[in-house]
């Protein structure tokens, strides 16, 4: 059964971030947010990334099941860690932890047990930095990722196959992506191909769709082509977005369009759910 191999550290699988980081970026996010997307992005990857760590967490020791990669996009193609990890491609996960680029000190409000709130700290450790300035070369980070992902499945033929998240709010500034996402989904391992998830941060005012099984309803003929590229959910994954509230089918697609802050956090963990780790 396609999707199902088990991640251990001498099969581990490979999770790579496309983030749009052009001018755009710097508009907005939602209505009440008080961020930039750029921001709020910026946040999503650095809370998945912490997530990713503690999955891979066994008493003092990261265990390498996982390794990263992150891409950023705008007005060039760059790799969007930092420090430590600068120019660096797919980096396993205990490296990933022991190298942020500093580590913040947050509030976060929690239940307090009796109705109310309560304001705590917290540390947030940040591995990538927000940007926007330039157009949206989506089609050279996608060809990019391409040369790094193929490169990962032939050193892990037996692995669980490698996912990569687009995040973008804009339409592409050098052509079409789909040859370049055509390509990139038919790399893969003896398990199954590479699972491409795209998120649409769109500027209209319409409703969030998460996991459409149809591109009816979406707004735009961007955003019904990031739906057409995005892989159709395995099995397993369709059953966690289930769990986790969303409503999904047979043909449901990796895709979000307008998702808020919280839906776009839960979407990026579901993209990076697995089989067992071992």
């Amino acid at each position: 059964m396609p999707y199902s191999a088990e991640i251990s550290r001498a099969k581990p699988t490979a999770f790579c971030f496309l983030i749009d980081q052009s001018g755009s970026m710097d508009d907005p996010y939602g209505m009440d947010s008080g961020k930039r997307k750029c921001d709020a992005v910026a946040d999503a990857v650095n809370r998945l990334i912490a997530t990713l760590v503690l999955r891979c967490a066994k008493g003092e020791d990261v265990r390498d099941y996982f390794q990263i990669a992150v891409i950023g996009y705008g007005g060039a193609v760059r790799t969007g860690f930092g420090g430590q990890l600068a120019g660096r491609q797919f980096v396993p996960i205990s490296e990933v932890a022991d190298n942020p680029l500093r580590v913040e000190t947050r509030a976060r409000k929690e239940d307090d047990g009796t109705g109310g709130l309560i304001e705590r700290q917290v540390r947030f450790p940040v591995w990538f930095e927000p940007m926007a300035n330039g157009n949206t070369p989506m089609v050279a980070a996608v060809e990019e990722a391409h040369q790094i992902v193929k490169a990962w499945t032939e050193l892990y033929p037996l692995s669980y196959p490698p996912s990569i998240i687009n995040i973008s709010d804009g339409e592409p500034t050098d052509g079409s992506p789909r040859p370049a996402t055509d390509k990139l989904k038919s790399l893969g391992t003896n398990d199954g191909k590479a699972l491409l998830f795209n998120i649409h941060l769109s500027g209209v005012a319409k409703r969030p769709v998460e996991f459409p099984d149809t591109q009816l309803g979406l707004p735009d003929e961007y955003a019904q082509m990031l739906f057409e590229i995005s892989s159709v959910l395995p099995p397993k994954l369709r059953d966690e977005a289930r769990r986790e509230g969303f409503t999904t089918t047979e043909s449901s697609r990796g895709f979000a369009f307008n998702a808020d802050l919280r839906s776009l956090v839960q979407f990026l963990d579901i993209g990076t759910r697995t089989a067992d780790l071992r």
